[in-house]
């Protein structure tokens, strides 16, 4: 144990010298409290420390001492369903200890060491393992199986395992390496959360991550593996997306990261996700999710460790061989610690005052997603989606944080203040918003849902545009003066905001659209602007067309149950039954 003196307190940062053994990122434990904090800096024999918890009533002379051990979390079995603060501590664990405050140098065990597991053995004895290599499983919930893989850094025979009910912290098997050393494995593996997980090679996401969410399948679409962020103004509803993202994207295993979130919206997940059912498998989405909470009135520095807790408790499952969505929620609060502790440590700061890191420190957390061929020798595949949302102040994009994720991220889903103000929601820009992925995403819609599936997406888009030149045409001239094919346009267009983008994430049925019925409903849209065109050309005024009943139908196509969807083919039959009557009542 390498130990030194505190010399100087600054909030959450502590130098203290005669650290000359010790490493940068070490945990320490600090002054009689034993509290966790970590060296972020050495200059000679002094160590700056950022501290994981409240350093009142810390002063010169008190103790530190190095774990010699980097920031690193527990892995194994006992991560779902739970919820752990910045630094993996679980949260429940801590109030039966210590009541609903939580208590300065409080600690327990990351996972839970009294649980039994039931171990089944996958490897035989006389195996040859590597690192990756699957030895066995464990139920670690109904929906999930855990897969119990072989170590970083160990590789050799099997020579002991078994079927076994046991806790994570007990053997469960033995493997001789090559020079003849025995090493006795258990359920944990520990990994430093600021290095990413090994792989053999990252490959072209080529799939989709089915979100539910109109918006983002159809024009913003996302893969599995793939990066986006939610920049947005306060009040936009960038948690919401989140929350909605977290219930019904098609991944097997979702993390959520409140980082420096008010603590009114974690408790919103911890209310909200034990009670939603999961289409896929008939089980609460808590089965498969693991939830971080760092909220805003906790530890500052803590924050900063929340978002590297989160993504490597993802990769470990993504290495399963699992497709993972990961949330953070919001990257910006991250930010912010990172500039209070440069600041701090007396940094030269760049743009507003963050640290002149900030990107590189973005794109090593971004460039942790992606879909990868696994460590072990099945070549399993796994996919990390990495979701983050950005606070910029006052809406403005270019301020650095923004600017630096979207230099990273191939989507881009920006939520506009207007369209919140309007009740709009989710209020993403359709005109300003983009996804790199768009190309791939077309192929496989029109392979796999419909062969005019990106025809539509192409057409409504192209509205959408034209829409925004004819709105500046209407006020300054107004409406009548457009031609009724222009007005005509204006009617669709509303539609496809109204009908089609708008969704209300607290409506039993809207709050989620498989992508069948996304295309059945644009396709209705769309041969409704194709019907009313024909009549138009057959002498029909177009203030019958926007009086027809059949628009009725039109706008309440959302709220159809997945199970009637076929009800939507119906409506786009009424469609010409009615322009047709239209148009023999204008000849006649």
């Amino acid at each position: 144990m390498k130990s030194g003196r505190i010399i100087k307190v600054s909030g959450p940062l502590v130098v203290a010298e005669g650290m000359e053994d010790a490493s940068v990122y070490d945990v320490v434990e600090v002054a009689e409290d034993k509290l966790i904090g970590e060296i972020i800096e050495m200059r000679g024999d002094r160590a700056s420390i950022q501290v994981y918890e409240e350093t009142t009533g810390i002063g010169p002379g008190d103790k530190v001492v190095s774990t010699g051990y980097p920031l690193s979390v527990e892995l194994g079995p006992g991560l779902l369903e739970h919820m752990f603060d910045g630094i993996q501590r679980p949260l429940q664990s801590l109030q039966d200890q210590v009541g609903d405050f939580l208590e300065r140098g409080a600690s327990v065990k990351n996972l839970d060491r009294e649980k039994k597991w039931k171990f089944k053995a996958l490897a035989q004895v006389g195996d040859e393992v590597n690192e990756g290599d699957v030895l066995g499983v464990v139920d670690e919930t109904s929906v999930v199986k855990h897969k119990i893989m072989v170590p970083a850094g160990i590789s050799g025979k099997v020579v002991r395992i078994r079927d076994i009910e046991q806790t994570v912290d007990q053997t469960v098997a033995v493997i001789e390496k090559e020079n003849g050393e025995e090493v006795e494995l258990n359920m944990i593996q520990r990994w430093p959360v600021r290095q990413a997980r090994r792989i053999k090679k990252k490959i072209d996401p080529n799939t989709p991550l089915v979100t539910g969410q109109r918006i983002i399948d159809t024009f913003f679409p996302i893969t599995k593996g793939g990066t986006a962020a939610i920049p947005g103004p306060f009040g936009s509803g960038k948690t919401v997306v989140q929350h909605q993202l977290a219930k019904w994207a098609d991944a097997q295993i979702v993390v959520y990261v409140g980082c420096g979130e008010r603590g009114n919206e974690m408790t919103d997940v911890l209310m909200e996700f034990p009670e939603l059912i999961d289409a896929n498998t008939g089980e609460s989405i808590m089965k498969r999710t693991v939830l971080i909470a760092n909220t805003s009135n906790m530890p500052v520095a803590a924050r900063e460790a929340s978002i590297y807790t989160g993504i490597t408790i993802s990769e470990y499952y993504r290495d399963m061989g699992y497709s993972v969505a990961m949330m953070a929620d919001s990257t910006s609060r991250w930010a912010e610690a990172l500039r209070e502790m440069s600041g701090r440590l007396e940094e030269m700061p760049g743009d507003e005052g963050y640290p002149a890191y900030l990107a590189s420190r973005v794109a090593d957390f971004y460039e942790r997603a992606g879909r990868v061929v696994c460590l072990g020798n099945d070549n399993r595949e796994g996919a990390l989606s990495v979701i983050g949302a950005v606070s910029p102040p006052g809406g403005d994009i270019s301020e650095p944080v923004t600017q630096s994720t979207l230099r990273i991220v191939k989507i881009f889903w920006k939520l506009d203040y207007d369209l919140s103000y309007k009740r709009h929601f989710p209020a993403i820009n359709w005109l300003d918003s983009y996804s790199l992925y768009q190309d791939k995403m077309d192929e496989y819609f029109d392979k796999y849902v419909d062969e005019e599936f990106s025809k539509n997406r192409i057409r409504a888009m192209s509205l959408l545009q034209e829409e925004n030149s004819l709105q500046e045409i209407v006020r300054l001239v107004g409406r009548d003066a457009l031609s009724e094919q222009d007005q005509l346009k204006l009617e669709i267009t509303k539609s496809l905001r109204e009908d089609y983008l708008q969704q209300n994430a607290f409506h039993d049925v809207d709050t989620y659209c498989s992508l069948k019925k996304q295309n059945k409903m644009i396709s209705t849209i769309l041969k409704f602007y194709d019907e009313a065109s024909r009549a138009l050309d057959n002498g029909v005024y177009i203030g019958e067309i926007e009086e027809m009943p059949i628009r009725e139908k039109i706008s309440r196509m959302k709220y159809i149950h997945e199970d009637d969807i076929d009800e939507i083919d119906k409506i786009q039959d009424e469609i010409m039954e009615e322009v047709d009557q239209y148009i023999k009542g204008g000849k006649q």
